[in-house]
């Protein structure tokens, strides 16, 4: 036994040595190998020494720091998967670690502020009807400039909507096309507008061409690719979504408790296999036909039949049986699971429909999350749990549900409605972070009436907007500055516009009064106008034209203007009347002299009447308060079209202030006292120089309604039968009892 543990032993050791042997001869032949070309490199003049000489060779060396636009250029020898060499080609990567810091010139944008150029049209090019309506928002746009070199942001107009190879709206040849612009600077300060990109089976995010460092305006984009304060997630929306206007959203009142016949709906398409099909399989899971209605059809595409699995018959006749529109008319959630991409037409669908948006759609950037709290207007779901949902929104409270609701009206008026919402929002937000020390902040985009239309420019508190006064816990402004717009010379002392001062001027709530002198003779001496406890400030109108009454004078000091016409007839009484019920609704117009808008069937227009009746939607401006803001927002949000119309006409500027009131509050103006009269050219005391008098002025106002309603869109004039009267108004009690006793004898 001892002995064969010897043999076995000497014969290991042997098997040890003879194998050393082998490999350290291998070493030296190389080594001996090695030293002979350096001798023969010497005897040649060239003597490298080799670093292996001192240091051991390893096999994964360090390799140095390559940035990711620059992996394509790396060498081929070393591996990298199929999905790394399809995102190291993608150009969404290549500018992955773009930020507005790093990859934007904020210098073009100091000189001439935030103005957008739009490229001109390439003959030949074919461009899809959504994407030209993105164009034509731009374009009639305060943004827009035609002079390149005021830009601040570029955009294409080469159709970059649809990327998906397999679509007939699909452009070719992008990448050259884009390279050749002679402005593209590798895409710096570009905005590129993409709905759709990748194709079957993968639908990757890749756009097809090298975006440099282009801004991505894009539908459907995952958080991965998603590059914060950089890109802007927008909506998928359809070919069909309105230009402008857009309707309204379909919660018309306040339904308490807010629970509708269904509790969960869905209807749409189910994906047999590819991506995005797990998700739509698994809904008959929670299908249960009565308050939770989830509904797909395999019958679709070309090869369905091919394809079609067990469920498949049963789920279409099933689909049959629903109509969609009643369905979201009577739902409380409105499920929202990924297709293909990421994003879905029916989360537009369920906002518009007052349906609560549950998304189902792991990894997606939900559409302006840069500024919207969508936990305020939806339910955020996870794929993976999907049998937990209806659990989950069952247990919401109902006020939480109202909530959530009354949400998603406010979000799809105000951001969602139409191309022209999307594409403003879009560079609105651009705008605020060029702008940092006068951007929007949560409140205003998630707050009535929206970051459209509150402009930072004007203020950078909220305080000095009349929207914020309860949420800042501020009393509204208790005085006001009344503005006279005066057009006839002053030739007595009699004239009404100084018996309008006067009576103004008596007001306990006025501040100042301000005369904007936009008549053609020169201004009145000082003397000529009458002594007051208030001042008096006389100003000429800029150019002389109708639209200068409503420009955003630093005279005027007080957040509150009573506007009056040099003919305006009220009293001291009215006056403070008026002013008492604007405190209350400071974010309206409020005033004496109501008018009122109609649809003219037979000729298929809108129409203006003045006549008596039991509704208004207007209160003209010639004896009016409302916010000065709304000055503001007259000179430097409405487009110069429209106030060049107002101004050659000298007519219909209180109409567009009422549209662009209303537009702004989704609220009518309201009208105090059953006042019919209020000029005195209506009293008998005839002017030449009233327009009043004019036969065309009618004619002219008729017109401008349409061209107003037009430029939005859509009619936002809103019909009320609230008149507001002080108490005790024609009560048979003492007048003694009566705060307001003087409105009565008038």
């Amino acid at each position: 036994m001892q002995a064969k543990k010897r043999y076995f032993i000497l014969l290991s050791a042997g098997s040890c040595l003879a194998l050393l042997f082998y490999f350290g001869g291998l070493q030296f032949r190389a080594s001996r190998s090695h030293s002979r070309r350096e001798e023969h490199s010497g005897r040649n003049g060239l003597h490298h020494p080799s670093p292996d000489r001192f240091w051991p060779r390893f096999p994964d060396a360090l390799r140095p720091f390559v940035p990711w636009d620059q992996l394509e250029n790396e060498d081929s020898s070393v591996h990298i998967s199929p999905r790394q060499k399809r995102d190291a080609n993608s150009s969404i990567y290549k500018g992955k670690k773009c930020r507005m810091e790093s990859c934007f010139d904020f210098t073009l944008c100091k000189k001439n502020g935030f103005k957008v150029y739009v490229y001109p049209q390439q003959k030949g090019e074919k461009i899809a009807e959504s994407y030209q309506n993105i164009l034509a928002a731009i374009e009639g746009s305060r943004f827009y400039t035609s002079d390149p070199s005021q830009a601040c942001l570029f955009v294409l107009s080469l159709d970059t909507l649809d990327r998906d190879q397999l679509s007939p709206q699909y452009v070719h040849n992008l990448r050259s096309k884009v390279q050749s612009l002679h402005l593209w600077n590798n895409g710096r300060n570009h905005l590129i507008f993409n709905l759709y990109s990748g194709t079957w089976p993968d639908y990757t995010e890749d756009v097809g061409f090298d975006i440099g460092q282009a801004m991505l305006a894009k539908a459907s984009i995952s958080t991965e690719n998603f590059r914060p304060n950089f890109d802007v997630s927008i909506p998928l929306f359809s070919k069909d979504h309105p230009r402008t206007g857009g309707e309204r959203g379909f919660l018309k009142f306040n339904t308490i408790p807010p629970l509708r016949k269904y509790m969960l709906v869905f209807k749409g398409k189910r994906y047999l296999t590819g991506i995005g099909s797990d998700t739509r399989n698994a809904l008959y899971h929670v299908h249960n036909g009565e308050d939770v209605v989830l509904l797909t059809t395999c019958k679709h595409g070309k090869d369905w039949q091919k394809h079609k699995d067990s469920r498949c018959d049963r789920d279409n006749t099933e689909y049959e049986k629903y109509d969609y529109r009643e369905m979201l008319h009577n739902a409380t959630f409105c499920l929202v699971p990924r297709g293909r991409r990421l994003g879905s037409f029916r989360f537009l669908e369920a906002l518009q429909a007052a349906c609560v948006p549950v998304m189902l759609s792991n990894g997606w950037e939900l559409p302006f999350s840069e500024v919207i709290n969508w936990n305020q207007a939806a339910v955020i779901g996870d794929e993976r749990l999907l049998l937990q949902i209806p659990s989950t929104i069952r247990s919401i409270h109902q006020d939480k549900i109202l909530a959530l609701r009354q949400q998603t009206q406010f979000l799809w008026e105000a951001y969602f409605s139409s191309v022209e919402k999307i594409v403003l929002t879009t560079l609105e937000i651009i705008q605020d972070r060029i702008f940092k020390h006068i951007s929007r902040n949560s409140l205003i985009w998630n707050k009535h009436p929206g970051g459209l239309f509150v402009l930072p420019q004007y203020s950078s508190y909220l305080g000095d907007f009349p929207y914020y006064y309860a949420n800042l816990g501020l009393k509204p402004p208790s005085k006001f500055t009344a503005v006279i717009h005066a057009v006839t010379p002053l030739v007595s002392q009699s004239q009404p516009v100084l018996k309008l001062l006067v009576a103004a001027a008596k007001s306990q709530y006025c501040a100042q009064i301000i005369v904007l002198w936009n008549c053609d003779k020169p201004l009145p001496a000082k003397h000529r106008w009458p002594a007051t406890a208030v001042p008096v400030v006389v100003i000429e109108g800029e150019s002389k034209v109708m639209s200068s009454r409503f420009l955003p004078y630093d005279n005027i000091v007080t957040d509150a203007v009573l506007s009056l016409d040099e003919d305006t007839v009220l009293s001291t009484t009215e006056v403070d009347f008026a002013f008492t019920v604007w405190q209350t609704f400071p974010e309206r117009i409020v005033g004496y002299p109501a008018r009122s808008h109609f649809w003219d069937n037979s000729k298929e227009r809108w129409g203006y009447t003045s006549k008596w009746t039991n509704d208004y939607s207007m209160v003209l401006t010639g004896a009016a308060i409302y916010h000065k803001y709304y000055h503001y927002l007259y000179t430097h949000y409405l487009p110069a079209s429209l106030k060049n119309m107002v101004d050659q006409l000298a007519n219909c500027e209180d109409i567009l202030m009422n549209f662009l009131v209303s537009a702004v509050t989704k609220l009518p103006p309201i009208k105090v006292t059953q006042k019919k009269q209020y000029k005195e050219t209506m009293m008998g005391q005839t002017s030449r120089a009233s327009r009043w008098a004019d036969p065309d002025h009618f004619a002219q106002r008729q017109s401008c309604m349409n061209t107003f309603a037009s430029w939005f869109g859509y009619m936002p004039l809103i019909h009320s039968q609230m008149r507001l009267d002080p108490v005790l108004f024609k009560d048979q009690v003492s007048i003694l009892r009566k705060k307001y006793r003087d409105i009565e004898r008038l």
